[in-house]
C-alpha cells in the first residue's frame, strides 16, 4: 500500500509568534509569566508540523459547524476549539491556569470520543495531546506553575470502538444517498477535513459508556416511524458472509503503538502527492476498494477476493522497506487473512443463514412468466389508491423459510403524495426518490414501468421498452423528516449497487423535447388562513405498507436554494365587443362538405333552447383532486410560447363570454391554459382577476365556437340540441361540464334517455358476468393445472420408487447367485475351490465367445442369401427398378 505514516517531527524551527499580545490586568489571579506560558503553549500547538509538513492542529482551529453536523452536539456537550482558547487568553477570561489546561485537554478528548480510532481527526488528536503534555512539562520544569496545575485532568473514559463493522458500510450508503449535503460538509472543520462520515462513532457506544446500558428508544408515533430513512435488508450469500467475516477479522489486530494495523491500507495514497507510488505499483488496491467490489457484487468466488487481498499486501511489501512498520503489518495481516479464510471455509453454509431465514435469490424471481430482478422498475399495489400503484425499484430478492418469495423496493412518490410549498411546479409524470425501502410479496408486483433522470427524459426513451408501459421522470429526492425536495446530482447514487455500472440503450428523438412544468396537483388544498409562520403540515397516511394517501401544501418561506416559481401568464387586454352575426355565404362551407372530425354527442332532443352551461363546480361540493384533464391542459405559469397568428375573415369574430358563464362561478385560478388556436375556431376564455391567495380551485374551462358560416351550415334543429351563446352559436368545451344543469323548461328532462340507461345497465351486467365467468374459468384452469402437476409428481415419485426397488432387487439377486455358486464350489473342493471356479468361469467365457462367433457367421450367411435374392428389372438397357 502507501508509504508509512509520517513520524512525529520536532517543533517548527521558525515558529510564527502570535500577533495578539495578552492585555495587562493587575487584578488577575494569574501572573504575567502564566499568561505568557499559555500563549507560548498555544503558539507551539499552532506552529507544530510533522516531518512531511502536515498541520495536525488545522482540524481543531474552529468549532464543528452545527448546521452541517448536528449529531456532533448531541454527543459532545462541551465543544472546544483553538480559536476559543485564543479568544479567552486575549480577553483575560481565565481565572486559573487549571481552567486553561482543562479547555486545552477538551480538544483531543472530544475528538477521541466522537471519532473512531482509525479516523484522521482521532490520530491528529493524539499528536496534539502529546505536544500539549510536552509543553506543560516544560512550563512545570520552569517553575511557572505547579505540577498539579500542569497535569491534564480526567474528563471521562474514551468509549471503545463500535463492534458492528457494517456500521461503516451503512454510513457510506447514507453518504451516497445524501450526496446533496456533501458540499455543505466541506465547510466543516473537524468533521469536514477528512470528508469521511465513516470515521465518526455511533452514539450507541457513547451512550453505553455514559449510562452503563444502551438507552431504550423513545416511543414514536406510527407516522414518525414511516418517515425514518430505511435501508435495504442484508441478504448475503454464504460466500459474501465469509468475505465480510474475514474483513471484520482484519480490522481487529493492533500494532505495538496501539494503532489498527489495517489503517495503513484503508485507502490509496493521493496521486497528486505521491505520483511515484503509482509509477512503481502497477495494480494499486486498498481495503476500501475491496469493500466497494464486495458491495457491487464483483466477487463470485472466495479465491477472487483472496487474490485481491494478497495483491494489496504484496504491494505494501514491495513499496516499503523491510524494517518499516507497514511492511511488518502487511506480513502479519496477510497471514491473518489466510488463517481467517481457512476458518470460514471450514464452516458449513447453514451457519450463514440470514435473519428470519432469508435465502438470497441473486438470479431474480420468476413470477407470472416474467423474471423480476434487482434494478427493475415496477408498479406495486397501492392499498390506498388502486389507480395509482407505487412506483418503485427492486433492491433485493429473496425467499423466506416457508418458500415465499419477496422483493425489497425503494419507493418513488408522486407529487401529490409529498408535502411542499403551494406554488411548487413539477414535470408532467414526475416522481421523487424517497428513503423508503419496503418489503413486498412478489404477488404485489403489478407491472413494469421505468424512471428516467430528468437530463435524459427529453432526449429519448429506453430501447425495446414496451410502449404501453409508464415512463416517469425524476429530478429530486424527498426528505420525509424535513419535508424537503433536494435536487439529485448523481443519478447513479440512486440505483442499486448491482446496476450502478450498467447503462441502458436509448432510441433518441430527432430533437430534444421541451419539458414543461405544471402547478402542484394539490395546490388547491392551501387554506385561506395559511401564513408563512405556520408549522409544516403533515400528510394523510392510510394503509401501513403504502405511501401517504395525499400530501399537503404550505405557505412557509421558500428555501434559498429553491428556484422561484415561473412567472404567471400576463392577463391579455380586453376584447372588443363582437360584431353582429353576418348572413351565411352562398358558397358551400367546408364544414358542410367535409366529414367532421369532432366527436359530438348531442343531448336528448329538445325543442326549447338551452342556456349555456357554467364551467363552475357544483355549489357546496369540492372534489378531492382536480380533474385529470386540467392537469394535462394546464401549462406552466411562465409566459407561453408565441402563437402564430392565422389570418381570419370577418366571419371569425372572437367570442366574448356572456354573464351566464361568470355570474355563478367562484373566484377561479389564474388561467394558465394556452391552447393552440385553429383556423376554423375562435377562442373564448372566462377571465376574472386572480384571487389574492390563488390555487384554491381548478382553473376554468376553455370554450370554443365555430365561425358564423360554419355555424349556420348546421341545421337549426340540430343547433338547438346543443349549448349556444347569446348569438346562437354552438359552444364547444375542452372537458365535459362537472355540474348537472337544471332544465330550462319546466318538465323538460336532462341527462341520458331511458333506453340508453337500460342498454348501459345491460352492458355492465354482461361485463360483470363475463368477468365472473373468466375468473371462474381461470380458477378452474389453475386448479386443473395444479392437480395435473400433483398427479405427475406422484407418478414420478412412484416410478422412481419402482426403479429403486428393481435396482435393489437385481443387486440382491446377483449377490445371492454369487453366494450360491461359491457354496457349490466349496462343497466340491474345499481347498482348491477358487482355482476350480476360475477355470469353469474361463470355460464359460470361451463357450460364450464361440456362440457369439457362430451368431456372427449365421448373420453373415443370412445377409448374403438376401442379397442373392435381389433381381434387377431392366428394359432396353435402362435400369427400371430393384425388387427384393
Amino acid at each position: 500500500m502507501g508509504p508509512p505514516p509520517p513520524e512525529r517531527a520536532t517543533k517548527s524551527a521558525t515558529p510564527v509568534p502570535s500577533t495578539e499580545n495578552p492585555q495587562e490586568d493587575g487584578d488577575s489571579p494569574i501572573s504575567k509569566d502564566q499568561w505568557h506560558a499559555m500563549q507560548t503553549v498555544l503558539d507551539t500547538v499552532y506552529n507544530y508540523r510533522t516531518k512531511d509538513g502536515e498541520d495536525p492542529s488545522k482540524v481543531f482551529h474552529r468549532k464543528v459547524n452545527k448546521r452541517v453536523l448536528p449529531a456532533y452536539y448531541d454527543v459532545i456537550k462541551e465543544p472546544m476549539a483553538l480559536s476559543m482558547i485564543k479568544a479567552k487568553i486575549n480577553a483575560k477570561e481565565y481565572k486559573s491556569f487549571e481552567d486553561f489546561v482543562r479547555d486545552f485537554a477538551l480538544i483531543p478528548h472530544n475528538a477521541q470520543v466522537f471519532n473512531r480510532p482509525d479516523a484522521g481527526a482521532y490520530q491528529d488528536a493524539l499528536i496534539i495531546k502529546e505536544v500539549l503534555e510536552s509543553e506543560l512539562k516544560q512550563v512545570v520544569a520552569a517553575g511557572t506553575v505547579s505540577a498539579e496545575a500542569g497535569k491534564l485532568p480526567f474528563l471521562g473514559e474514551i468509549p471503545p470502538p463500535d463492534e458492528n463493522p457494517e456500521q461503516e458500510e451503512e454510513e457510506e450508503e447514507e453518504e451516497e444517498e445524501d450526496e446533496e449535503e456533501d458540499e455543505e460538509a466541506e465547510d466543516s472543520d473537524e468533521g469536514g477535513k477528512r470528508k469521511r462520515k465513516r470515521g465518526t462513532r455511533s452514539t450507541a457506544a457513547i451512550t453505553k459508556r455514559e449510562t452503563g446500558t444502551e438507552k431504550e428508544d423513545a416511543k414514536v408515533t406510527e407516522a414518525e416511524l414511516r418517515k425514518r430513512r430505511g435501508r435495504p435488508p442484508r441478504v448475503d450469500t454464504p460466500m459474501e458472509a465469509r468475505i465480510k467475516n474475514v474483513m471484520k477479522g482484519l480490522r481487529k489486530p493492533k500494532n505495538s503503538h496501539g494503532q489498527l494495523k489495517i489503517s495503513h491500507f484503508e485507502r490509496l495514497p493521493d496521486k497528486a502527492v505521491m505520483p511515484e507510488y503509482y509509477n512503481e505499483i502497477k495494480n494499486p488496491i486498498a481495503f476500501d476498494v475491496l469493500k466497494k467490489k464486495l458491495k457491487r457484487k464483483k466477487y463470485t468466488t472466495l479465491e477472487q477476493f483472496m487474490k485481491d487481498v494478497d495483491v494489496m499486501f504484496e504491494n505494501a511489501k514491495s513499496y516499503n522497506q523491510d524494517e518499516s512498520q507497514i511492511y511488518k503489518d502487511a506480513v502479519e495481516l496477510q497471514q491473518e487473512a489466510r488463517a481467517l479464510m481457512d476458518i470460514e471455509k471450514a464452516k458449513p453454509d447453514t451457519e450463514y443463514a440470514m435473519e428470519e431465514g432469508r435465502i438470497p435469490i441473486p438470479g431474480g424471481i420468476l413470477h407470472n412468466g416474467e423474471l423480476w430482478k434487482v434494478g427493475d422498475w415496477v408498479h406495486i399495489q397501492n392499498p390506498n389508491d388502486l389507480t395509482k400503484p407505487i412506483v418503485a425499484q427492486i433492491y433485493r430478492t429473496w425467499q423466506d423459510s416457508e418458500g415465499q418469495k419477496w422483493v425489497n423496493a425503494c419507493w418513488y412518490y408522486r407529487p401529490e403524495q409529498t408535502v411542499h410549498r403551494f406554488d411548487k411546479h413539477f414535470y408532467e409524470n414526475e416522481v421523487v426518490k424517497t428513503g423508503q425501502y419496503r418489503d413486498h410479496h412478489i404477488d404485489e408486483v403489478v407491472d413494469r414501468c421505468f424512471v428516467m433522470f430528468f437530463t435524459r427524459y427529453n432526449k429519448g426513451r429506453p430501447r425495446n421498452f414496451p410502449t404501453d408501459k409508464e415512463i416517469y421522470v425524476c429530478e429530486a429526492r424527498y426528505n420525509e423528516e424535513k419535508f424537503k425536495l433536494n435536487k439529485i446530482k448523481t443519478w447513479a447514487s440512486c440505483l442499486p449497487d448491482e446496476v450502478r455500472d450498467k447503462d441502458y440503450e436509448m432510441d433518441l428523438f430527432d430533437a430534444p423535447k421541451k419539458m414543461k412544468k405544471v402547478p402542484s396537483p394539490i395546490a388547491y388544498l392551501l387554506k385561506d388562513e395559511a401564513k408563512e409562520t405556520d408549522d409544516l403540515p403533515k400528510p394523510e397516511w392510510g394503509a401501513e405498507n403504502a405511501p401517504p394517501k395525499i400530501g399537503a401544501v404550505h405557505k412557509r418561506p421558500r428555501d434559498p436554494k429553491d428556484s422561484p416559481p415561473p412567472e404567471p401568464t400576463p392577463t391579455p387586454p380586453p376584447q372588443p365587443p363582437p360584431p353582429p352575426p353576418k348572413q351565411p355565404s352562398r358558397q358551400p362551407s367546408k364544414y358542410a362538405t367535409e366529414p367532421r372530425s369532432d366527436s359530438m354527442m348531442p343531448a336528448p332532443a329538445a325543442t326549447a333552447q338551452m342556456t349555456a352551461p357554467s364551467p363552475s363546480h357544483s355549489q357546496g361540493v369540492r372534489p378531492s383532486y382536480p380533474p385529470t384533464q386540467y392537469y394535462g391542459q394546464s401549462g406552466s405559469p411562465a409566459p407561453p410560447m408565441p402563437r402564430v397568428a392565422t389570418p381570419q375573415t370577418a366571419s371569425f369574430p372572437p367570442h366574448t363570454p356572456s354573464t351566464n358563464f361568470t355570474s355563478t362561478q367562484p373566484a377561479p385560478l389564474n388561467n394558465y391554459s394556452t391552447p393552440q388556436t385553429n383556423q376554423n375556431y375562435s377562442s373564448q376564455t372566462s377571465r376574472v382577476p386572480p384571487p389574492a391567495l390563488g390555487y384554491k380551485t381548478p382553473q376554468p374551462m376553455e370554450v370554443y365556437c365555430l365561425n358564423d358560416a360554419a355555424n349556420l351550415s348546421i341545421p337549426q334543429d340540430i343547433r338547438e340540441q346543443f349549448h349556444r351563446d347569446e348569438n346562437g352559436r354552438i359552444l364547444f368545451y375542452i372537458a365535459p361540464p362537472l355540474d348537472v344543469l337544471p332544465a330550462t323548461k319546466p318538465g323538460a328532462a336532462t341527462g341520458h334517455s331511458i333506453q340508453y340507461l337500460a342498454a348501459r345497465a345491460r352492458r355492465q351486467e354482461a361485463l360483470r358476468e363475463k368477468r365472473k365467468r373468466e375468473a371462474d374459468e381461470a380458477a378452474d384452469a389453475a386448479h386443473a393445472t395444479a392437480a395435473k402437476k400433483a398427479k405427475l409428481e406422484r407418478e414420478g415419485e412412484v416410478a422412481r420408487a419402482v426403479g429403486d426397488l428393481t435396482r435393489r432387487a437385481e443387486e440382491v439377486l446377483e449377490q445371492q447367485l454369487a453366494d450360491a455358486t461359491e457354496r457349490e464350489f466349496r462343497a466340491i473342493d474345499p481347498h482348491g475351490w477358487q482355482g476350480l471356479m476360475e477355470r469353469h468361469l474361463q470355460g464359460w467365457e470361451g463357450v460364450r465367445g464361440r456362440v457369439e462367433e457362430r451368431e456372427r457367421i449365421l448373420e453373415a450367411h443370412r445377409r448374403a442369401r438376401r442379397e442373392k435374392g435381389t433381381v434387377g428389372l431392366v428394359g432396353k438397357g435402362v435400369l427400371l427398378d430393384e425388387v427384393a
